[in-house]
């Protein structure tokens, strides 16, 4: 493990230990707390960049292969790599990114287009919960550093493998771990936090799982799940584990990476492969839906879109080559779209936005939400890394953490 800090960050690195105790800017589980790349607790931020971006604080190296977002509680951060071979660690670090320990939790793919881990860990209480390519949910109790429990889901659910094996990011609901084997009639389950014995499964539908973590949101008092399959995007009653409705949407190679969004009693979903997506209108009781309006114009592969100004900002994949493109929440209609940022798994923080651009170009580009057009705010290059740019992005106590390959950087986006 090497740790790097610029000549000018002790100031900074000082103020922000301090800054990083308060529990509003802690990031416990995949892309913020609603799992919509929102970091609602982030004030103060810049709101542009000098050149070469804000100041790096350090680099932290030793991580292996895989594309694991960092989660940060207080004063710990926590990461997954697969070292070598296919065996994959959760990693605990200080806020100078220096390493406390490790532990190895599962075995990952060896599989060349994305080898290792991709699975960023959730955290609930004192326990850790992260799950492999190859389908091992792992528990970690962090006081005694020690896997409590483990199950296979696609073994205990009958649920197939998938083309690029499993990348779900785990919800936490209460005393449950919810995830998504995609067996035969069980396509979601919701596991005992404590035993991982089965509390439910959601049965009516039997569709292969596809490389999405679902989102928990309340509907006019119900609690809901929200996610994507294969083919469709399905609701999920939280309690109970009943499947409510399904809304078919096929795409190449069945991929569903984006967790939908919820917003103002509409969902909104969308994939890659000039699929495209829509907003569902719900119901009361949230038992049904209609659609609104759909697109194509905006066709996210896996890199997470943000709601901002009544508007959805994403990058398309597989047109023009790559572009920003923005659409109004209510009717769908493209309001603009820019060449400037390609593919880029993109965060809203502080009323601004983070489009960390994939795969192999690495800049970090800070723009304005708006409207009107592309207002932009800044941009560098990550330096450090190895592989893909894939890694979402994290905010977190002022602090932004970027993970490309090995390496696990740290930038101050606060203001001088």
């Amino acid at each position: 493990m090497k740790t790097f800090r610029t000549g000018w960050a002790l100031f900074p690195a000082l103020v922000l230990g301090v800054c990083a105790l308060a529990p509003a800017g802690d990031v416990l589980t995949f892309r913020g707390p609603n799992r919509d790349g929102v970091f609602p607790g982030e004030t103060g931020l810049m709101a542009s960049w000098p050149e070469g971006g804000p100041p790096l604080l350090w680099t932290a190296t030793g991580f292996g292969v895989g594309y694991s977002s960092a989660i940060v509680r207080g004063d710990r951060i926590y990461l997954t790599g697969t070292l070598a071979g296919q065996m994959s660690h959760v990693f605990e670090l200080d806020l100078d990114g220096k390493e406390l320990r490790r532990l190895p939790y599962g075995t990952e793919t060896t599989k060349e287009m994305a080898p290792g881990g991709r699975g960023t860990p959730t955290l609930s209480g004192d326990r850790l919960f992260v799950l492999t390519s190859l389908g091992e949910l792992a528990c970690v109790d962090i006081p005694s550093w020690a896997v409590a429990w483990k199950v296979n889901i696609l073994e205990r659910f009958k649920g197939p493998l998938t083309e690029w094996d499993l990348s779900e990011n785990l919800l936490v609901d209460g005393d449950r771990v919810i995830c998504t084997p995609g067996g035969e009639n069980a396509v979601m389950a919701a596991l005992d936090q404590k035993t991982g014995d089965t509390v439910w499964v959601t049965t009516g539908l039997t569709d292969m799982t596809s490389y999405c973590g679902p989102a928990l949101v309340t509907h006019n008092g119900r609690r809901i799940l929200l996610t994507m399959t294969s083919k469709f995007v399905i609701c999920v009653d939280a309690d109970a584990g009943a499947l409510l409705w399904k809304h078919p949407h096929p795409t190449d190679w069945d991929v569903h990476p984006n967790t939908p969004l919820y917003h103002n009693g509409c969902v909104y979903y969308v994939a890659g492969y000039k699929s495209g997506g829509g907003l569902l209108e719900l119901s009361p009781d949230a038992s049904s839906f209609t659609v609104r309006w759909t697109d194509t114009e905006l066709d996210c592969q896996h890199h997470g879109v943000v709601l901002a100004d009544g508007a959805i900002f994403g990058t398309s994949h597989h047109r023009s080559g790559g572009r920003l493109v923005c659409l109004d929440w209510e009717t769908g209609k493209m309001l603009w779209d820019d060449k400037a940022v390609r593919q880029a798994n993109l965060l809203l923080a502080d009323g601004m936005i983070y489009a960390y651009e994939g795969p192999k170009s690495g800049e970090m580009v800070l723009f304005k939400p708006s409207r009107e057009g592309f207002q932009p705010a800044g941009r560098f290059t990550v330096p450090f890394g190895d592989r893909e740019h894939w890694a979402h992005p994290v905010i977190a106590n002022g602090r932004l953490y970027i993970r490309h390959g090995d390496a696990l950087g740290c930038y101050n986006l606060r203001q001088p």
